[in-house]
């Protein structure tokens, strides 16, 4: 089993890393915004996966939700900017 959550865990990377070259070369503003929150998504799921492969999973359930509702804010945050900036 710890052979399939290191295969999950080595796919979800690679899904970061996909993002990041969206985050680095995006043409738009838009196009980075959303390749962060790509990669926080695939961060999240990361850190259930390592929680279950360590048998801590309440811990790093916890973690993550709070990961993720910083995420919230943070994309509520960036699109609020932008929307007074006009670029929307």
């Amino acid at each position: 089993m710890k052979d399939f959550f290191l295969l999950v865990i080595i796919m979800l990377s690679i899904l970061v890393l996909v993002y990041l070259y969206r985050v680095v070369q995006g043409p738009t503003v838009f196009d980075r915004v959303l390749g962060l929150n790509g990669i926080s998504t695939k961060a999240i799921i990361l850190m259930v996966v390592i929680g279950t492969v360590y048998e801590r999973e309440e811990m790093f359930v916890d973690i993550s939700t709070g990961y993720a509702l910083l995420n919230l804010v943070g994309a509520l945050a960036v699109a609020k900017f932008l929307e007074q900036r006009g670029l929307s």
